[in-house]
């Protein structure tokens, strides 16, 4: 048995600071045992470890050398950026990845949902390296992987292959897909083949959807569809999902029920006002809606920092934020709504709840979102794994 006693913190911002009491990774109720651990909090606030709902670590640059991007305008463009980028880099996958995951743990991270590019021109490249910076973080972070095909199912030969492969062996969570019309020009043939390895595998799909209007709901309702007809309910993602947002009322209450009831759940990235999904109205109507930190330096933008109470910060931004209901609100889109969508137990500072948070100072919840103060403490199961912006991995 492992014990810890984080003494003088404030849970969620409490007036009163108390003793968040570990056992054996679970906050407890009652006495500490004898021998435990002490480790003092210096009355900061308690805030719950957050998940990143949507990030791809394999594409990154973070920690290179400055990388100067050229002018594109369609995913065609970007996807052939990528590849250029994917050549350029010196220092292997796997370490950039590792790098740019290990801050997030130290930012407050508790799991991500990784999407990492399978195509041709990379094989299972991305997919391996991943893989192994997740095993070198086993401690501190939990990895979904997603087989993410960015340069098309249908229109890249050869990248149906190799997504059954990495699906047949075991090395990936999820399997993807992306805009099966507009950019894949092949709705059906795409969305059947891909729910086809993940119905034989045992594995969840994320398919990116960029498209607007009618187009883009076209898909949603084909995405609805197969998760029916498969009971894939609780195993389906669709990224991003751009042709929501324009919805109001009645509209986008019948398309939310009827992904609640799929088990179908969404995520987005704050883009922008325009394209960020109506999050508390969804939540609302029993749709788990992730947040996301999207690419990081990658070839589609030179922004990005894999920190998620950041991106909480511009989710309240883009989301004309002003009531501290509507800030909590957005915390617990990354906090309670990206732990369920990715299987993991409820954190909530309570007894019996994972000891998975971090510590900063500040006032309260709302202010510390506004604010963004420097995470002093990130605690995984009960034990410190990172402490003033450092990991502190055996």
């Amino acid at each position: 048995m492992t014990a810890t006693v984080f003494k003088n913190v404030r849970p969620l911002g409490a007036d009163q600071a108390v003793d968040l009491t570990v056992v054996d990774g679970l906050i407890v109720d009652g006495p500490a045992p004898e021998g435990a651990e002490v480790v003092d909090g210096g009355g900061r606030v308690a805030l719950p470890t957050l998940v990143d709902g949507h990030i791809h670590p394999d594409k990154t640059a973070w920690g290179e050398k400055w990388v100067s991007r050229k002018k594109a305008s369609s995913i065609a463009e970007f996807v052939e950026a990528d590849a250029d980028l994917f050549h350029a880099q010196t220092t292997p996958l796997k370490d950039r990845a590792l790098r740019l995951m290990s801050h997030a743990v130290t930012q407050g991270t508790r799991a991500m949902r990784a999407h990492v590019d399978v195509a041709p021109v990379y094989g299972l490249e991305g997919v391996e390296g991943v893989i192994a910076a997740r095993e070198t973080l086993r401690d501190a972070l939990d990895v979904e992987i997603v087989a993410f095909p960015q340069h098309g199912v249908i229109r890249k030969p050869g990248t149906a292959e190799l997504l059954e492969e990495a699906a047949a062996s075991g090395a990936i969570d999820i399997v993807g897909g992306i805009d099966p019309s507009s950019f894949d020009g092949a709705l059906d043939e795409q969305l059947d083949l891909v729910f086809g390895i993940a119905d034989r595998h045992g594995i969840g799909v994320d398919v990116h959807l960029h498209d607007v209007g009618e187009t883009g709901l076209e898909v949603v309702n084909a995405i609805i569809a197969r998760t029916r007809a498969l009971s894939l309910q609780g195993k389906v993602s669709i990224s991003h999902v751009f042709c929501v947002p324009a919805l109001q009322g009645a509209a986008l209450d019948k398309l939310g029920s009827e992904l609640a009831e799929a088990g179908i759940s969404l995520a987005t990235v704050a883009p922008s006002e325009s394209l960020v999904l109506p999050t508390r109205r969804l939540r609302e109507l029993g749709v788990g809606v992730g947040l996301g930190s999207d690419g990081v330096r990658d070839s589609w933008s030179p922004f990005g920092n894999a920190d998620m109470l950041h991106r909480v910060h511009l989710l309240s931004q883009v989301q004309n934020a002003r009531l501290d209901e509507d800030l909590e609100d957005a915390f617990r889109v990354a906090a309670d709504d990206g732990a369920r969508i990715l299987g993991l137990p409820h954190a909530d500072l309570t007894p019996g709840s994972p000891a998975d948070f971090f510590l900063v100072e500040g006032e309260c919840l709302p202010q510390i979102v506004v604010d963004l103060p420097k995470r002093d403490l990130v605690v995984r199961a009960g034990r410190v794994v990172a402490k003033d912006g450092k990991l502190l991995l055996p």
